[in-house]
């Protein structure tokens, strides 16, 4: 029934750092923008061809929703290859560790504080095997 994630939706307190961070940082693309009366408001990050990051500019948020967004986790081949690019430009990742549920993760946070995880599954990752997962 569901496909998979369509969006995020973030605030950002600057968008073009926020812009520079996941287009040159992660690779994303920049899909469209957001206006309203002629200004920036916002913009849509395509992450693959159907997956998308929403950001619009904080004040354009409900000033009730005080952080929405905890993090989100994004999977990928190598958190080596995404940390040293990262690192490359700029911007700071911590040290890749075994998680309790058996997949690699690494973590960084983007201009606004949002923070991203890295995912980066094993053979024996709990999402594969189904085990539970047990917290310390």
């Amino acid at each position: 029934m569901i496909n998979q994630i369509a969006h995020v939706c973030i605030s950002s307190l600057d968008l073009d750092a926020t812009q520079r961070f996941y287009c040159e940082g992660l690779g994303f693309r920049k899909v469209f923008d957001f206006k309203r009366d002629g200004n920036l408001v916002g913009y849509y990050l395509g992450v693959t061809e159907n997956t998308f990051v929403e950001v619009f500019r904080a004040d354009e948020i409900d000033p009730k929703a005080k952080s929405p967004v905890k993090h989100f986790c994004l999977e990928v081949d190598s958190i080596d290859a995404v940390s040293r690019h990262l690192t490359e430009t700029g911007y700071e990742v911590t040290d890749k560790k075994l998680g309790a549920d058996e997949s690699y993760q690494a973590w960084v946070t983007d201009p606004s504080g949002v923070r991203i995880e890295f995912h980066e599954y094993t053979a024996k990752s709990f999402q594969f095997t189904g085990e539970d997962c047990i917290l310390g």
